[in-house]
């Protein structure tokens, strides 16, 4: 299709010209598409057919395993919404920017897609720190930001969307989940950023209020005084040595009803897993539930050593429904004829934040029509009011509190890489702020 041959020759130009000489270079050398940019001095332009959508994400480093498959299905989703017209008659046109699994270098590029590229939306980043380094970047600039993994919360940005699942969307009925079979021993491990200790010092409290013992939480505390200000065992990100930590989880777990919390992230999970695997622990003995290990990272994971281990998303490829099947065919049909350079085409899965990538990006497009412009505070106000969209894992709707209310699952690990629905929550609201509020 025309739209798709003009978006692909845009995207080899801005990707293969990263850095910000380069790139101003890069656009113009991509002909026709340098034409597009917008005469517009503020962020949300857009102009003559096209409308420039930012695409941020980590296509190189430790997190390349996870974020390389969310540039894929944006990819997708706008050559999806091509076809179909596009947005307000406009074409999408992506800047794809590399983040490069280094945090800094993110609010560089997001800088360079709000002013050099002038970007009408960016969809984009996976770890807290990389959103924390370019929050500031977006509100500075006013721009718009749909980020779509799973997060600690304590955040309301006036300038991003959150799409991701919210702890009381992923952590808490993973926990009450783990409680209801019996479980009364939490290992909590991660990564050494915010969003594992956040959501590991929320879950904490969470596990005190129920009745477990502050010596059944395992990982280790930190205390000022009498008051807990941290909660389990971290290691740097690209770790690799996971002896000692798994010694310490089968000692922990010896008298049985234990399980671990892991919000290890990215490319850890693979040394983690053969080791825990490797010590003769088995989902079994001691259940891990993760909470960044999707279908998409098992591609790089020994899966027969993740049978029986949990995962809690709000989407999960197994689910046999049709808009899930038409979704997950349709991308697989994109893959088979996309020349994007770089694109892995075999063994290929969906996963939840691809899904919330895909929604995002839908929910984008509705706002945009909703509000008759480009403009990212138009678009956000159409957001707060509340847009609909059905999914492949059922209905979204954003809220007031930049939030969406989506349905949950929670899941088994088989030994073909993919998840077996065990429970399951329809329309949770997602709520970002719970630390302090459990009694």
């Amino acid at each position: 299709m025309k739209q798709i041959t003009k978006t692909l020759k845009y995207i080899r130009c801005a990707t293969f010209n990263s850095i910000l000489a380069a790139t101003v270079i890069g656009l113009a050398a991509c002909g026709k598409s340098s034409e597009n940019t917008t005469t517009n001095n503020t962020v949300g332009g857009s102009t003559g057919e096209t409308v420039k959508v930012g695409v941020l994400h980590s296509l190189s480093g430790t997190m390349a395993i996870s974020e390389t498959s969310l540039r894929d299905v944006l990819l997708f989703t706008f050559d999806e919404i091509n076809a179909g017209g596009g947005v307000m008659g406009k074409m999408i046109e992506p800047v794809v920017a590399d983040g490069a699994s280094d945090w800094p270098n993110f609010a560089e590029k997001a800088k360079q897609l709000l002013l050099d590229d002038k970007v009408s939306v960016t969809f984009g980043c996976w770890t807290s720190v990389s959103r924390k380094h370019v929050l500031p970047v977006f509100e500075r600039n006013k721009g718009l930001l749909f980020y779509p993994v799973q997060y600690e919360g304590e955040e309301m940005s006036p300038n991003i969307f959150y799409t991701a699942e919210a702890l009381n969307q992923q952590a808490i009925p993973a926990v009450d989940y783990l409680l209801a079979a019996g479980k009364k021993k939490f290992y909590l491990v991660g990564t050494d950023y915010i969003y594992p200790q956040t959501t590991n010092l929320v879950l904490f409290q969470y596990l005190r209020s129920k009745g477990i013992a502050e010596e059944d939480i395992g990982g280790g505390l930190r205390k000022e005084g009498n008051k807990t200000i941290g909660a389990g065992k971290y290691t740097p990100f690209s770790h690799t040595d996971y002896q000692a930590i798994v010694a310490e989880i089968a000692n922990f777990s010896a008298g049985g009803d234990a399980c671990v919390i892991n919000t290890i992230n990215g490319d850890s999970n693979v040394p983690f897993f053969k080791e825990f695997a490797a010590s003769g622990l088995t989902a079994e003995d001691c259940p891990v539930v993760s909470f960044s290990v999707s279908e998409d990272e098992f591609r790089s994971l020994p899966t027969k050593d993740l049978v029986g281990h949990l995962g809690c998303w709000t989407y999960f490829m197994s689910l046999d429904t049709p808009a899930n099947n038409k979704f997950t065919k349709s991308f697989a049909s994109w893959l088979a004829d996309t020349d994007v350079t770089g694109i892995k085409k075999e063994d290929r899965v969906t996963c939840s934040p691809m899904v919330l990538s895909y929604n995002g990006v839908y929910l984008w497009k509705k706002a945009v029509e909703k509000a008759g412009t480009f403009d990212p505070t138009a678009v956000m106000k159409a957001l707060e009011e509340g847009i609909s969209f059905d999914g492949p894992a059922g209905p979204v709707t954003s809220q007031k509190n930049h939030h969406l209310t989506k349905n949950v699952y929670i899941g088994e690990t088989r030994s073909d890489g993919q998840f077996k629905v065990v429970k399951s929550f329809e329309k949770v609201y997602g709520e970002p702020f719970l630390e302090g509020t459990f009694k």
